[in-house]
């Protein structure tokens, strides 16, 4: 399978996502491994590093570098401060500096975390995303938003620090947790959802071979979303224009359960699909789509096995969980609502009794 690249152009901060089948072999190029003094970090996670980390490492170190491993418990849990001090301290054990570049070798999960640890120590250090979670390499590691949960809200704590790279590989899907693997094709939902009614109708066609993890479809799915993402990343990078709040879809609903379950019940692409689903019934509540639209929505999550329901959690519970959502403005909370298929638009002034609604009805 040929290289695809998605450039994203941010001026002095423009990078290049490498999407590939087979490539990890790539990461001593994209982390410079050749240039004198090397020293590369890995950050990672208990369930990747027996899978990846020696790969990586090895071919970091066929180029002279210098390799510091550091693995991290797998799960929502380890987006703390607690951990993120656990390696801050461990970075300055090991000697690193301006010249050490953090590799990302993970999901979401490690590439917030890992990202924001690169972004605060020394004042910023660069870094490479090498996602290996369907939902981290068609979301979350593209755009430089990394950071840490707080007990009380979600991504509360972070910064906007660009990859120097990011390296994806679609053979590493393979080895994915079916529930993981399912996770982020919610995040691929939404990107039909709210940007391209094309690629949503794509998937509605190929439901069969996106199940059963074809490379030659995933590498397409990927690189869509990769260069639908880019696209709003370029226009918005720091949530300024408003635009990047468009790819927020269903995570304001989603977020609350997220929290409201203690970020052990729900992954956080379950949470976006249900809350996908609570946005749609709002959206239809307030007569911006109607009932085919929230039907065909619901059809395609249901087709990959993705949850719909909203968590047993009191609902006016979570209503208070929302009001610490990032994308409160002024004490109001704002919704990124469907307008039609492939178009969303943020919408404040949203009434109580159709947010509680929206979550009462079935999924």
């Amino acid at each position: 399978m040929n290289t695809q690249i998605v450039h994203v152009n941010l001026g002095p901060r423009s990078y290049n996502i490498e999407i590939g089948s087979g490539n990890l072999g790539e990461a001593a190029r994209l982390c410079q491994a050749d240039q004198d003094g090397a020293h590369a970090i890995i950050i990672t996670d208990a369930n990747v590093d027996s899978l990846y980390t020696e790969p990586v490492a090895e071919t970091l170190a066929e180029h002279g570098c210098e390799v510091g491993i550091m693995v991290v418990e797998a799960g929502e849990s380890s987006k703390s401060s607690d951990v993120a001090d656990e390696l801050w301290e461990t970075m300055l054990e090991d000697g690193a500096d301006r010249k050490s570049v953090v590799v990302a070798l993970g999901g979401g999960v490690v590439g917030d975390l890992a990202g924001f640890v690169a972004a605060t120590f020394a004042r910023g250090l660069p870094f490479v995303q090498i996602p290996t979670t369907l939902l981290a390499q068609v979301d979350s590691s593209v755009g430089g938003k990394v950071g840490i949960n707080l007990p009380g809200a979600k991504n509360m704590v972070g910064a906007f620090w660009q990859p120097r790279a990011v390296l994806i590989d679609v053979d590493v899907l393979g080895t994915l947790p079916d529930r993981e693997y399912r996770a982020g094709l919610a995040e691929v939902v939404k990107y039909g959802v709210i940007q391209d009614a094309d690629f949503f109708a794509y998937l509605e066609t190929n439901i069969e071979p996106i199940n059963r993890r074809d490379a030659a479809v995933l590498a397409k799915i990927v690189q869509r979303c990769c260069r639908l993402k880019a696209d709003v990343v370029e226009q918005d990078e720091r949530e300024e224009t408003g635009l990047r709040a468009i790819l927020n879809y269903g995570h304001t609903f989603g977020h609350a359960f997220e929290t409201a379950t203690g970020y052990e019940q729900l992954l956080h692409g379950e949470g976006v699909a249900i809350g996908m689903m609570c946005a749609a019934r709002l959206a239809q509540r307030m007569r911006r789509v109607d009932a085919a639209f929230t039907a065909r929505q619901r059809d395609l999550l249901e087709a990959f096995d993705l949850p719909v329901a909203v968590p047993d959690v009191s609902h006016d519970d979570l209503l208070d969980l929302m009001y610490h959502d990032k994308k409160v403005d002024r004490g109001k909370l704002r919704f990124v609502l469907p307008t039609r298929l492939g178009q969303v638009e943020v919408v404040a002034g949203v009434s109580t009794n159709d947010i509680l609604a929206a979550m009462d009805e079935e999924g």
